[in-house]
């Protein structure tokens, strides 16, 4: 058919349809000529498909969408086996540095010593008041 031949063009849901896969086997099944791209229908994401014939039968979308699930099957596996077993960090795991610790450093002696000059300011005030 030439290009100036008049085209059917249809719409169907996006529900359970890879894009890639819909993208990859439409023109296996209606032919070189024909086309999808994303389309929004009365509010509703779909699939517009241009045609010289025909749209697809409901064996060939039901096809479509089992190879769009082994897909996102595959890319969800790939995903989870590249998540944490051999991945390379950028930077290593924070490890804590110990900068003191309770009762023994500088801290806790700083909170004495000012313990003790507040005391001795407030019996060097009562002193004076007496």
């Amino acid at each position: 058919m030439s290009s100036s031949a008049a085209m059917n063009k249809y719409w169907i849901p996006h529900l359970d349809i890879h894009k890639k896969v819909i993208t990859q086997e439409l023109q296996y099944y209606l032919g070189p000529e024909a086309t999808v791209r994303s389309f929004t229908r009365e509010g509703e994401d779909g699939f517009l498909i241009t045609t010289p014939g025909p749209c697809l039968t409901d064996e060939q979308i039901d096809d479509i969408c089992v190879k769009s699930k082994e897909m996102w099957e595959k890319r969800a596996a790939a995903r989870a086996s590249s998540g944490t077993s051999n991945k390379v960090l950028k930077r290593p795991l924070h490890q804590p540095v110990v900068m003191s610790t309770t009762g023994t450093g500088d801290s806790t002696r700083r909170r004495r010593d000012s313990r003790r000059r507040n005391e001795s300011r407030s019996q060097r005030e009562e002193r004076r008041r007496t």
